[in-house]
């Protein structure tokens, strides 16, 4: 009985884990595979020391970084303080008789592709024919924080879904404890509802973290890859893809790319871990 069982669960699960193996698994490790290598020859770290102590590759790699970390503060300040605005109206009961159309409302820019929101986007600053006559884009100090605003109004409906699940499962008799109490419906909100979704706004957090630091189709849907002005939009995923397949009269280095994407990875990885061996762990901890 016990294998039949474990036979059927192998069954139903292969699919999907042949799906992860293969386009998951299998690209990464090949990926970091190449970045031990030049032209074919085994040339161990040097790729990594060449991106980490070269002058040029060095203070782009900096920068980009510096860009995707200010990509992330922009993006989770806006989003999920905005999200959570967003479902706890849905949750309010004042538009309870359209809130799945609200909440359908919020979710279509989600659906959409990211060249259709870049084009659309792009004509609507455009600086000659767009609402406004200056150049967002073309500006150093402006062209990041309206790329970031395009992207969470794109993906707002994800993390509005997911604290609005958070708090619609939250047991109704605590509430009801509370307003026996006295308690008002704002003190409810912050001191009762927000702690019992805490976990859910940190995994927002963490796979906002991710997403911004995976960055590139946004960017490359608006700028096509180019840098931007003075580098400003010039976040981790498009410096390894101009490393990668070049740019301009630069001519691509794959092993230097695969490098600057294994990069990329372990900064995800070690941000994602610390995240989990500290943050979750306290907030579970606050819950018992």
């Amino acid at each position: 009985m016990v294998r039949r069982r474990h036979r059927q669960l192998l069954l139903f699960t292969s699919p999907a884990l042949t799906f992860f193996l293969l386009f998951a698994v299998f690209p990464l490790l090949s990926t970091i595979y190449i970045s031990f290598y030049q032209e074919d020859v085994f040339v161990g770290l040097k790729n990594f020391e060449f991106l980490f102590t070269n002058d040029e590759a060095s203070e782009r790699l900096r920068y980009a970084f510096l860009h995707n970390v200010q990509f992330f503060l922009i993006a989770a300040s806006v989003q999920l303080p905005t999200a959570l605005c967003m479902a706890a109206l849905l949750t309010s009961g004042r538009v309870r008789r359209m809130t799945s159309f609200y909440r359908t409302l919020l979710f279509i820019p989600t659906t959409l592709s990211v060249v259709i929101v870049g084009f659309i986007w792009r004509l609507i600053i455009h600086p000659l024919w767009g609402i406004v006559d200056y150049p967002l884009l073309g500006e150093a100090a402006t062209a990041l924080p309206t790329i970031t605003l395009m992207s969470v109004w794109q993906y707002l409906g994800i993390p509005m879904v997911f604290l609005y699940s958070a708090l619609i499962s939250i047991p109704s008799n605590i509430i009801e404890a509370a307003q026996v109490d006295g308690a008002s419906d704002l003190r409810i909100f912050f001191r009762i509802k927000i702690p019992l979704i805490a976990p859910q706004i940190g995994i927002i957090t963490i796979l906002t973290f991710i997403w911004i630091f995976n960055a590139f189709d946004i960017i490359y849907a608006l700028n096509g890859g180019a840098p931007g002005p003075d580098y400003a939009t010039d976040v981790l995923g498009t410096l390894f893809y101009r490393t990668f397949f070049g740019w301009g009269a630069d001519l691509g280095n794959q092993n230097l790319g695969a490098a600057t994407a294994t990069v990329i990875f372990f900064i995800i990885l070690f941000g994602t871990a610390v995240y989990f061996a500290t943050v979750q762990r306290r907030l579970k901890a606050s819950q018992l």
